[in-house]
């Protein structure tokens, strides 16, 4: 039976599928060293033969690449932004996202601690509130803020960058590792689309020890991982909403963005009606 594979990636149709109760039973990795690639369709479909026989391909409903809706929320200093661009060891980003295929909605906040470790906490959301913060998610920031730093970082959040792109997620067949391919991301910001080049994916490998299987072929394929490749990171120098981007110019180098700041092949545009943000609804130009 033929599967709903938006990106143009032929190989995806070689992979075994995984469901989604499997995959988080095997491997929700919510605590995990990341590593984050920068690459293109060539260097993404040379992995992929190699992946093929390592990994499972999440597959719902007969879908393999699945619409993310993130909205993200920062205070007025812009403190989540800042306190990635100069390094800290304790950070952390808040958001909301629709994972848009399998109806599901969480409230979700990304904390980083003194070893680099990445951990992931979450609460079930209605779909409703995306992009909005209510009184029970505000706890639940707090709390989560408290209990892992034992001081609130972050306070007074409102929405600084909405985003919505296209996902793909593996799970290595021995192990736990994770891995997921981004791609068609488009960043809004008051009323303005800013759309990145539809051949480039932000590769994110998931492991225990940061060096995976991925990352080795990743590494064989001549591609090295980016500290400085977050998508909220890159939404807020994209959309011109921050002076300082010094330590992300190889990040936005490397996606064809060059001042004054936003992508060469990519027009702004009218944000398009909600009822029409589906993938392959509202054209971008190329």
């Amino acid at each position: 039976m033929s599967t709903t594979n938006p990106i143009n990636l032929p190989i995806i149709e070689r992979f075994s599928s995984i469901g989604l109760d499997e995959l988080n039973a095997k491997a929700a990795m919510l605590t995990r060293l990341d590593n984050k690639y920068i690459a293109t369709l060539d260097v993404v479909t040379k992995a992929l033969y190699q992946w093929e026989k390592m990994y499972d391909v999440l597959q719902i409903n007969n879908r393999r690449a699945f619409a993310y809706e993130t909205c993200y929320f920062d205070d007025a200093e812009l403190s989540s932004y800042y306190d990635h661009h100069r390094g800290r060891r304790q950070r952390l980003k808040v958001r909301t996202r629709n994972y848009l295929d399998s109806q599901q909605c969480f409230l979700e906040i990304k904390l980083k601690d003194i070893r680099g470790v990445t951990v992931k906490k979450r609460m079930a959301y209605h779909p409703d509130h995306h992009g909005n913060i209510t009184p029970q998610g505000l706890q639940f920031v707090t709390d989560v803020q408290q209990e892992k730093y034992n001081k609130q970082i972050l306070k007074d959040l409102s929405p600084t960058l909405h985003m919505r792109y296209q996902r793909m997620t593996f799970v290595a067949k021995e192990g736990s590792e994770r891995l997921t391919l981004d791609s068609n991301l488009v960043f809004y910001k008051d009323g303005k689309s800013y759309p990145l080049p539809s051949n480039l994916f932000i590769v994110e490998t998931k492991s225990a020890n940061a060096n995976g299987k991925a990352d080795a072929i990743l590494r064989r394929l001549h591609q090295h991982p980016s500290n400085k490749c977050s998508k909220y990171c890159l939404g807020l120098c994209v959309t011109n909403q921050v002076e300082k981007r010094n330590k992300f110019l190889p990040s936005l180098r490397r996606l064809g963005i060059h001042p004054p700041w936003v992508p060469e092949r990519a027009l702004q545009k009218e944000l398009p009606p909600a009822e029409l943000w589906e993938f392959g609804s509202y054209e971008f130009a190329n």
